[in-house]
């Protein structure tokens, strides 16, 4: 049997317990070039919430279907002539503690190298590293000269995308709520500066720190963060939309930027992404990640809450702002 969080209903404003509903249904039978997993961590992403809500880049979640969500887990059955029994993968696997999955036909799917950690493997080497690696490099065009902010910081991609600039040579300036959090941006991740938003003036500070304007701004935010970075933008600069975690428990429409104009006396550029754009890619991207975390140059922290039935609280922290790194649920 298969105990499975399946959306109970559409969320209003912020994400409660009883948006899911709790089921147990027995698993289904292997297809030909299908595989069985079992689930060991469940991430909790912000982008949940859209799915949840509405149509994004993928139709919302039907109500009573299980939740959308990635998963690391193992292989326990095998009908697929290139994935083995015993190996570790990660993929859109669900919120539930078994999968049945076609990995031919799944838009993110990977196997995670032999004798890495799942908690690695679903984060900075899955979904998380391969946003921030592409939305820096190949978005974000980022230079060795750039000055880079990025908002969200403490989270689990604005981390990454961090500590990526700072290896290539950037200079780096972190937003991030909490002295806690901001400290840590300075004293574990190597950002140059940190700004903490619930005490300090993001556009005051931004002046302060980047005194020569922004060259490249990595927006997980919206909302005012991104506001104060337009009007700190440098010439040519670029502004990366990762994501708009302030927005999201929204209700009604979602404020936009006010300053956007901006963009055209600065000669700027804004663009947003998907990383299951890049996803043929991700060899790529997975083998820089592990050289630099091998060499101590990248780091992770995870925030692990224990227990399946925990889920739908643990995807709450992402947007009171307790979690610290990247949110994991262990089944």
């Amino acid at each position: 049997m298969n105990r499975q969080w399946l959306l109970a209903r559409r969320p209003q404003g912020m994400v409660r317990p009883d948006d899911f509903r709790l089921a147990v249904s027995p698993l289904p039978e292997m297809g030909e070039g299908e595989i069985l997993v079992r689930n060991q961590l469940l991430s909790c992403d912000p982008t949940q919430r859209g799915w949840m809500a509405y149509d994004t880049y993928w139709p919302a979640v039907p109500i009573g279907d299980v939740m959308r969500g990635i998963a690391v887990g193992e292989v326990t059955g095998s009908r697929h002539p290139e994935i083995r029994v015993g190996q570790v993968v990660q993929g859109l696997f669900g919120w539930q503690e078994w999968a049945v999955v076609n990995p031919a036909k799944m838009q993110l799917f990977t196997v995670v190298p032999a004798g890495v950690a799942p908690e690695l493997g679903i984060g900075l080497l899955g979904l998380t590293g391969l946003t921030a690696y592409f939305g820096l490099l190949e978005v974000g065009q980022v230079k060795a000269t750039d000055t880079v902010v990025i908002s969200g910081a403490a989270g689990a991609t604005g981390s990454v995308a961090g500590q990526i600039a700072k290896i290539l040579g950037c200079r780096v300036v972190g937003i991030a709520g909490g002295p806690g959090k901001c400290a840590r941006l300075v004293d574990e991740c190597g950002f140059d500066a940190a700004i903490d938003y619930k005490s300090e003036n993001i556009l005051t500070r931004l002046r302060k720190t980047c005194p020569d304007g922004v060259d490249l701004f990595f927006d997980n935010v919206g909302g005012d963060a991104l506001d104060a970075a337009l009007l700190s933008l440098a010439l040519h600069g670029r502004i990366v939309l990762c994501g708009a975690i302030s927005t999201y428990n929204h209700e009604g429409a979602a404020p936009g930027p006010r300053n956007y104009l901006r963009l055209l006396t600065r000669r700027g550029r804004m663009e947003g992404f998907v990383v299951t754009d890049y996803m043929p890619r991700a060899g790529e991207a997975i083998a820089r990640l592990v050289r630099w975390h091998g060499e101590g140059r990248l780091k992770q922290r995870v925030d692990v809450v224990s227990g399946f039935e925990n889920a739908p609280a643990a995807l709450a922290r992402l947007f009171s702002g307790e979690n610290q790194g990247k949110q994991l649920v262990r089944i």
